[in-house]
C-alpha cells in the first residue's frame, strides 16, 4: 500500500537527488523508499548479530557473580587491594 510522505530537504540535495534519479532511470520517491527499506531492514538484522569479542566475554564472570551490586563488588575489591 502506497502512502504519501512530506519531507523538508535542502534544495541543493533535492536537485542532486533528481539528477541521480534521472541518470538511474528511477524516481526520487523510489530512491527514498529503497533507502528507508534498506536501513530499517539493517536495524532488524543487526540486533541479532553479536560481535566475536563480546560473544567470548559473555558469562566470563558468572562464577564470581553472587547477585551482588557492582558497587558492592567494587568496594570489596578496593578493600582487598588496600589491606
Amino acid at each position: 500500500m502506497q502512502a504519501k510522505l512530506t519531507l523538508s530537504i535542502d534544495k541543493k540535495v533535492i536537485e542532486r537527488a533528481k539528477l541521480f534519479a534521472q541518470e538511474h532511470e528511477q524516481s526520487v520517491s523510489s530512491l527514498v523508499e529503497a533507502y528507508l527499506d534498506r536501513i530499517s531492514a539493517h536495524t532488524e538484522i543487526s540486533s541479532d548479530v553479536q560481535a566475536p569479542i563480546t560473544g567470548r566475554l559473555t558469562g566470563m564472570f558468572a562464577i564470581q557473580d553472587q547477585g551482588q551490586d557492582y558497587k558492592a563488588l567494587l568496594s570489596e575489591a578496593r578493600m582487598e587491594k588496600h589491606k
